[in-house]
């Protein structure tokens, strides 16, 4: 039996064994030690070779412990059956101190014994964040396994999305730049896509089927290629989407159109496989909120009854887990024990765990920052904002450039930023009625072992595909 030998001092010691390829962990405490701390900031900040064995160890790691990747698509397609009912799924895009973040999260899913949540990231967000999908896998597959967090982990793809401008121009490039991502983000542990070729609607056109044929044809080629490149045992979660967020809400009538063009467009591609799971929709929500003059957050009208009236078909009439609502992360802490009641499947949260993260950040970091916003992002300064507005919209593209900033903070601010999150975290899984679901989901996620080739060895490799510039997350 040969033994492979990592060629950099990762920090387990002899608390690992890597015997002919295949890592065995010695002694399991270490795993959710400090030295995992160390092994995360390899796989993102080391050098080539030392970030490509520090990616495999977490990964085979997790693989060891049963921290493993999963679909989340037989959960949802028990939803539709009306086996599962009663919670809404947080997809919670985890942007800025990535690591930090997803330490909260897990920690609070841990203590509220939390199964049904989803860590994600959208085309845009892997551009302006600086993360690749095979990174966004590392790091959260890390702070699980630092957490001492046990099951399937749903990583997720979020608005995979086709430019529409791009696309007018010139579709195939665009079309195709959405695929090579898939593949990446496949090949690096995505088990849960949502494909969104909710840009290409026409509302100019007559019938409603004509308004969503982009939608549907363009949307349906993506969903089959990610059906055939999907691991074995896996079905992927593929969400589809009929309503761009920030525009008129969505009817009955529309997600009709769509779905039965989709599933007949799907069918002629590929025969009898798997559809969708979810379908999102716009009901008065727009990513990152309304953004006023003086920096804050206009109040938002949700549709809760549209929210609940589409769940209600697409359960009923597709078998899907019901309708996803965009957007949802700035709403008013009211809001979010609405969606449990309203049959909701799933709401994506991202842009107000940023704003918890610049406003807990020291002020001198803060300050360089947004000198960088102005030097750095002045095109995207409209004529009419004000200061604040223009630095609220576009600090997210900060996040990729800072990334060591974020990663380096002080023990102290970290501290007071995990205090702020795990009470947010927990506020929101507790509204969102996802405690105690680790068994509901583990009745019907049955993660697969999925190993990899050591790195410099057969089949070793990530592929990389450019991300759009679009911001297409909440």
């Amino acid at each position: 039996m040969a033994t492979l030998t990592a060629p950099y001092a990762h920090p387990f010691g002899d608390a690992i064994r890597i015997d002919d390829g295949r890592l065995t962990v010695v002694r399991s405490a270490v795993v959710a030690s400090d030295r995992m701390d160390q092994l995360a900031r390899d796989a993102v900040f080391g050098d080539d070779a030392t970030r490509s064995w520090a990616r495999w160890l977490i990964w085979e790691l997790a693989q060891s412990v049963g921290v493993r990747p999963s679909s989340i698509h037989e959960l949802y397609m028990a939803r539709g059956r009306g086996l599962v009912e009663g919670f809404t799924v947080p997809a919670i895009n985890v942007r800025g101190m990535a690591y930090d973040t997803a330490r909260s999260i897990f920690r609070t899913a841990r203590r509220l014994d939390v199964g049904a949540f989803i860590c994600e990231i959208a085309r845009s967000e892997i551009g302006y964040t600086d993360q690749r999908p095979a990174e966004y896998t590392a790091v959260i597959l890390a702070a699980a396994l630092r957490e001492g967090f046990r099951g399937p982990v749903f990583i997720q793809g979020d608005h995979f999305q086709v430019n529409a401008k791009k696309y007018a121009s010139d579709p195939r490039p665009e079309v195709d730049a959405v695929i090579q991502l898939a593949r990446e983000a496949v090949a690096a542990g995505f088990c849960n896509i949502d494909v969104d070729t909710s840009t290409l609607v026409d509302l100019q056109r007559q019938s409603l089927a004509d308004q969503q044929r982009l939608n549907v044809e363009v949307g349906a080629e993506i969903a089959g290629v990610v059906r055939s490149i999907q691991p074995a045992g896996i079905t992927i979660s593929i969400g589809g989407e009929i309503g761009e967020v920030g525009t008129k809400n969505s009817t009955v009538e529309e997600l009709r159109a769509y779905m039965d063009g989709f599933n007949a467009e799907l069918a002629k591609r590929l025969g009898t496989v798997p559809g969708l799971s979810k379908i999102s929709v716009q009901s008065g929500t727009t990513h990152g909120g309304v953004v006023l003059p003086d920096g804050s957050i206009a109040d938002v009208k949700l549709d809760f009854h549209t929210l609940e009236e589409l769940s209600r078909v697409a359960r009923q009439e597709y078998g899907l887990a019901g309708a996803v609502q965009h957007g949802a992360s700035t709403l008013p802490d009211t809001a979010f024990d609405h969606f449990p009641r309203t049959g909701t499947a799933e709401i994506h949260l991202a842009t107000n765990f940023q704003n918890m993260l610049y406003d807990g950040i020291p002020t001198a970091l803060r300050e360089d920052i947004y000198e960088w916003l102005r030097v750095n992002a002045k095109d995207e300064r409209k004529p009419s904002d004000t200061d604040d507005q223009f630095l609220y919209k576009t600090r997210k593209k900060a996040l990729g450039p800072f990334k060591k900033s974020f990663w380096d903070l002080p023990a102290d601010v970290k501290q007071r930023l995990a205090t702020t999150y795990d009470a947010k975290f927990e506020f929101l899984f507790k509204q969102l009625a996802v405690g105690s679901t680790s068994a509901t989901v583990a009745d019907h996620v049955h993660p697969q072992e999925w190993h990899r080739p050591a790195p410099g060895t057969h089949g070793h490799g990530d592929v990389t595909a450019a991300p759009d510039d679009t911001d297409l997350s909440d």
